[in-house]
């Protein structure tokens, strides 16, 4: 078996009319990724070598292979969505895992045998569930609420969490962002994937397009909420156990009123800012000046104890100013 491949520069796609609408009016990529930090820094691998035989194909759109019957170099175009990237493959999650941990080892001979065609996936749940080791980010509860979620009881098992979580690109991000702005921006691009790409969205549902500049005209300042806030800010049902929501609502049970956001009690500190708030509460009862640099959320920084303080210093100055009107009538009259 011989093979070429071909280096090609990666080329970013034309983005739909939403997209640039959110992003490039803000000075935002809308492709752009949630900065690599430590934990998503690229890695060899050890398993490269092993997975370059897959990246030789699968790492390009086009491939080259020996036909032994025709006894010529035969070129093929990868399909599309076939096609996946090493740098994005090992700055993700899974970038330790050689390819055949997931995939059957018969995909270690090509042409590949036609029946693993029909090879089932895995799910997040096959592998992070009922494990001590990922206890911690409640995956079961997770399932629970994403079969719950409109996405998966309007298809059923054809809408599985790689639908949303690309199992070869996706990585860790508002847990480990240092930008919130590019964290959203990744996180409402998973949304947009099929959301602002019909052809996408036509492969999971028979209505018709969806204008989402429409949808949303009832949104005052529309363009800076996209690129401010998540889609599940307002499309999911909060969850105080889970990190991020996944049970995605109906549109009709969406979050429209401001004040749900717009307020001390925000629902924003239950999911934009879950992890931030926890990371960056003081015994004081501040919140970090992320989440007042990044949002408008009227009493963020509001604190019990000093607001009390506060109220008696008001009403101890008022008394004093009373009581001393009260002494210069008094000494008035008897002057």
């Amino acid at each position: 078996m011989k093979y070429k491949y071909w280096r090609r520069s990666r080329v970013i796609p034309f983005t739909l009319l939403l997209s640039n609408l959110v992003y490039v009016s803000f000075g935002l990529d809308p492709a752009a990724s949630a900065p690599l930090v430590a934990d998503t820094a690229f890695t060899k691998s050890a398993f490269y070598d092993q997975n370059e035989q897959c990246f030789r194909c699968h790492g390009n759109s086009k491939y080259t292979y020996f036909n032994p019957v025709s006894e010529k170099d035969v070129s093929a175009t990868m399909c599309e969505n076939r096609v996946i990237h090493r740098n994005e493959f090992y700055t993700a999650n899974h970038r330790s895992f050689a390819c055949v941990d997931c995939h059957a080892a018969e995909y270690d001979t090509f042409p590949h045998p036609g029946q693993l065609r029909m090879e089932a996936p895995y799910n997040c749940i096959d592998c992070h569930g009922y494990d001590e080791q990922y206890a911690q980010y409640h995956f079961e509860e997770i399932e629970e609420e994403f079969q719950q979620s409109t996405h998966y009881t309007a298809n059923g098992d054809a809408f599985t969490c790689w639908k949303c979580h690309n199992p070869h690109t996706y990585r860790i991000n508002i847990r480990n962002s240092t930008s919130m702005q590019q964290s959203i921006a990744y996180d409402n691009q998973i949304c947009l994937n099929c959301h602002s790409d019909f052809e996408r969205f036509q492969l999971l549902s028979d209505r018709e397009e969806i204008n989402l500049i429409q949808k949303h005209e009832w949104l005052p300042n529309q363009g800076l909420h996209f690129s401010q806030v998540r889609c599940i800010e307002c499309h999911a049902r909060l969850n105080d156990s889970l990190m991020v929501a996944h049970r995605i609502m109906p549109k009709d049970k969406s979050v429209k009123r401001c004040v749900e956001c717009h307020s001390q009690n925000s629902l924003l500190m239950s999911s934009l800012y879950k992890f931030q708030a926890k990371e960056s509460r003081s015994d004081a009862g501040f919140l970090n000046s992320i989440i007042l640099n990044d949002a408008f959320v009227i009493g963020a920084n509001r604190n019990i104890i000093l607001n009390r303080i506060s109220l008696i210093v008001f009403f101890a100055s008022l008394g004093l100013m009373l009581m001393h009107l009260l002494l210069r009538m008094i000494f008035k009259r008897n002057d």
